[in-house]
């Protein structure tokens, strides 16, 4: 017994120094091609909703890994930051760089299927611009992605 409670009693503190680390590259990566399981798995509208839940199973480093789908025409499909970005067309969208990173992301679709892009975007845990990168995968006509914050 006094083991088992001496093993509870130290996990937070095993596990704190995870949940301080950046989200890395093959994390990323890895976030994408699980959301495309989950779809091929459960069906486009299970995945969608998944990924939309706030805390659900696509959001990683406190909300700050998170997954997104995009049509090939811009339109958000599903968005970890929330159900209120869902049907917006981003085709025109700029980072403060004035670059139109849905239009890259889209390019690089069709262009490859799969790949990584850079722009600026808002931190949701910061609430500050910051230079982001993003992996992007198509699936189904649809392109699912996840982005980390460069440092």
């Amino acid at each position: 017994m006094r083991t088992k409670l001496a093993t509870l009693l130290c996990l937070p503190a095993l596990c704190l120094p995870l949940a301080g680390q950046d989200a890395t590259q093959a994390e990323t990566e890895a976030l994408v091609k699980e959301a495309i399981a989950f779809a091929k798995t459960n069906g486009k509208e299970a995945a969608i909703k998944e990924i939309t839940k706030v805390g659900g199973k696509f959001h990683r480093h406190g909300g700050e890994l998170y997954v997104f789908i995009y049509d090939m025409d811009g339109k958000v499909v599903a968005h970890g930051q929330g159900a209120s970005k869902i049907g917006v067309n981003q085709m025109n969208a700029k980072d403060p760089d004035g670059v139109e990173f849905v239009k890259e992301r889209i390019k690089l679709a069709k262009a490859k299927g799969k790949g990584w892009h850079d722009y600026q975007y808002v931190n949701p845990t910061t609430q500050k611009r910051q230079p982001k990168t993003s992996y992007i995968e198509v699936w189904d006509n649809l392109i699912f992605g996840a982005g980390i914050y460069k440092k």
